[in-house]
């Protein structure tokens, strides 16, 4: 079963992942990626106000098979504002 390598990136830190997954073919790829994202989006701080993190699968051979990034933006809204559940 070929290898992929998942690394991490949060702005900061890049985190190489030296060991990879076995995995079938790229749907299980996928799969693994969401996967690990939405694991990351679990362990989001509550304190910041904005969190980006960006992976990237590599094959054996190093080539790029995707990229995935994930955002988390928070906006304090000063003032008011209203918001009419009618309009689309």
């Amino acid at each position: 079963m070929p290898r992929f390598f998942i690394d991490l990136h949060d702005g900061a830190n890049f985190v190489k992942d030296k060991v990879g997954f076995e995995l079938s073919d790229e749907d299980a790829v996928r799969t693994k990626l969401v996967r690990i994202m939405a694991k990351i989006a679990q362990e989001f701080s509550v304190d910041a106000e904005r969190q980006d993190y960006l992976a990237i699968v590599r094959g054996e051979g190093a080539q790029v098979h995707f990229r995935a990034h994930l955002s988390l933006d928070i906006e304090r809204v000063t003032g008011a504002v209203e918001v009419n559940p009618d309009e689309s």
